[in-house]
Order: structure tokens, then C-alpha cells, then sequence
């Protein structure tokens, strides 16, 4: 019964485990390479052992390792739950390129945080410079840091990492897309504050700009776009910083911390 796994997982965190796809629900469910190679030998997972697979679209299951072999791994998989774990506050964090792990610390932060997506931005200051293929394969990248993200923190929907797009072009996308209702734009310099705003009442796309921030140009473009400038207290954040800071005080005051 579900009542009797979820009294034990209380007592106990379950492993999760990302399973894209459809889940068979009392059925068999052979494990990627990749995980199984994670669950047999970095997490030492054994036959009996108990996890929860999620389908990344709301819906998890429990289930058994049936199998640890050469070959992979094997489940059994109980029945299905749908467990919605979102915040009430949907984000598109707009987050203009940064290097290395400091890109992987803010989209995985802003998963734990209820993003509900993000899209990188090359900027006129973007230390970050990619062409298409690399750009792909940074996308791929991040969207696996999601997943993993996910399988953290408990969200049963795995939020998508859109692709690159320059800013100007960015710009140009959001300023006719209608499921916006409000814009805001980190900075520094910002008369108005989180506090000064109402709660909204639909999405909203927070931008942020990279490490060397966002041109005076692009601040202006972004403005006359229709979005808000707010400041983040007195002080200068990193960007890695700055976006966590943001999330987190919109969860505070509007959603569900």
C-alpha cells in the first residue's frame, strides 16, 4: 500500500530517480546505462532495495530493484502517485551566460528554488561565447543538471532549459509573448524594491544579467520591453548570487516559502 511506503520514506529518503518516458505501472522497468552505473556502483543500491521514479510530467512511483547485473538494472514498479511538489509562483529565470560552474550552481539553485524555466541569453558582456553546436551541447548539459536538481529536491516536473538565444533576439520573443504579466530586470542602481511590487497574478520572467552585468543599452532596450528594474538591497550580488537571492525572496513574498 502507498499509505505503508510513504510512512517508510519518511523514516528513510528514498532515492529518486528521473525515468523520462512512460513508467509501466506494475510492470518491469530496465534502467539507462548511465543510471543503472549510478545506482549499482556510485550509490551501492542492491536487489530489494527501495526508490521512487518520476516521470518528470508530476506523476512517481515506488519501486523495487528487482535485479543488479552486468546487463543493468531491473525495478518492479508499484503504483502510481501524483504528487505535485510546484510552487504556486511560476518564474522563467532569463539568465545571461556565465562560465563554467557558476552557470551549473544557478540553474541548479533555481530548480530547488521552483523555477519553472530557464532560458541563457548571450549578452553584450557574456564572457561565454558558443556557437550552435556548443551551445546544444550546453543546453543538454544543463537540462541533465536539471534532472538531477529534481531528483533532489523532490519536484516531480522537470523544468526545461530553452535554448540560447541572443539577447536582442530574446528580447524581441518576450515583448510578443502574452503569458508574461510581469518583467523584472536586476539592477543595482533600481529605485524600487520586491516589497514596492503586488503579488502577481501569472508568470513571471526575472532577467539577470551575466558577470559583468548588462550593458547600459541592453537595461535601456529591456526597460523600454516593459520590464521593471529592482534592486536586491545595497549591495552588488554576483550574478550566481543575484538570480538564487531573487527566487528567493519572490518565493518569500509570493509563493510558497
Amino acid at each position: 500500500m502507498w499509505h505503508n511506503f510513504t510512512t517508510m520514506a519518511n523514516a528513510k529518503s528514498l532515492t529518486r530517480i528521473y525515468f523520462p518516458g512512460e513508467i509501466p505501472a506494475h510492470g518491469e522497468c530496465e534502467l539507462a546505462p548511465g543510471q543503472a552505473h549510478h545506482v549499482a556502483r556510485v550509490l551501492r543500491l542492491e536487489a530489494g532495495d527501495e526508490v521512487i521514479l518520476f516521470d518528470g510530467r508530476g506523476v512517481e512511483h515506488r519501486a523495487v530493484i528487482a535485479r543488479v547485473a552486468k546487463s543493468g538494472v531491473t525495478l518492479n514498479v508499484g503504483e502510481a502517485r501524483a504528487v505535485d511538489r510546484e510552487s504556486p509562483l511560476s518564474v522563467m529565470l532569463a539568465q545571461g551566460m556565465s562560465s563554467g560552474e557558476r552557470m551549473d550552481y544557478t540553474v541548479q539553485k533555481a530548480v530547488e528554488l521552483g523555477a519553472a524555466g530557464i532560458r541563457p541569453l548571450a549578452t553584450g558582456r557574456s564572457v561565454v561565447r558558443l556557437d550552435a553546436e556548443r551551445a546544444r551541447k550546453r543546453v543538454a548539459h544543463w537540462q541533465t543538471v536539471v534532472s538531477a536538481a529534481c531528483e533532489q529536491c523532490g519536484r516531480n516536473r522537470v523544468p526545461q532549459v530553452l535554448p540560447v538565444m541572443g539577447f536582442a533576439d530574446w528580447l524581441a520573443h518576450e515583448s510578443g509573448h502574452g503569458a508574461t504579466t510581469l518583467r523584472l530586470l536586476l539592477s543595482a542602481a533600481a529605485p524600487t524594491t520586491l516589497h514596492d511590487l503586488p503579488r502577481p497574478p501569472g508568470m513571471v520572467t526575472l532577467l539577470v544579467g551575466p558577470e559583468g552585468g548588462l550593458s547600459p543599452q541592453e537595461q535601456q532596450d529591456a526597460q523600454a520591453a516593459g520590464f521593471t528594474p529592482v534592486r536586491l538591497g545595497p549591495r552588488v550580488l554576483r550574478t550566481e548570487t543575484a538570480a538564487i537571492a531573487a527566487l528567493s525572496a519572490m518565493q518569500t513574498l509570493w509563493g510558497d516559502f
